[in-house]
């Protein structure tokens, strides 16, 4: 499976899935995500060239934008798209649609961890069989997550 094409899947929203027993709850979305993340992880040459060598998935931040409630019982798709990568970081933007419209976009921001430091993705994702040099991340994508290590700074 290239890691370069976008991943679709589709699922229905099971009772387990809903708060309440009607909508999906927040939760799921989250749940979604992560499981087409591994799948992609699992079914390229990402596996042999990171977890085979002792480096394991980190999610740096995570953000989700919802549009509309998921009802019980209803199928959705998930579609995941590589958005682009940094050094360390690559972003991935998750979108859940039904019947053509979107419902919600998650976008995760992911890395590498071995020997309590962040790896080389660019690296990691020629290893695996990316030909792309390079694929810069989107602006809007960027500025999501650029206040994120100002919030923790500022909780300590």
């Amino acid at each position: 499976m290239p890691l370069e094409a976008n991943l679709t899947r589709t699922r229905r929203v099971s009772i387990l899935d809903c708060e309440a027993f009607r909508f999906m709850a927040n939760s799921k979305y989250f749940y979604y995500m992560d499981l087409i993340r591994f799948e992609i992880l699992f079914r390229s040459d990402l596996y042999k060239n990171s977890i085979k060598k002792g480096m394991f998935p980190v999610l740096g931040s995570q953000k989700i934008i919802y549009k509309k409630p998921l009802k019980r019982w209803t199928k959705f798709s998930v579609t995941l798209i590589l958005e682009g990568w940094e050094d360390n970081w690559v972003y991935h933007k998750q979108v859940f649609r039904q019947n053509n419209q979107i419902y919600a976009i998650g976008i995760t921001k992911v890395g590498f961890w071995k020997n309590r430091k962040t790896q080389s993705i660019r690296q990691i994702l020629a290893n695996s069989g990316v030909t792309t040099k390079e694929k810069p991340v989107p602006k809007e994508t960027l500025e999501l997550f650029k206040a994120d290590y100002d919030i923790i700074k500022s909780s300590e």
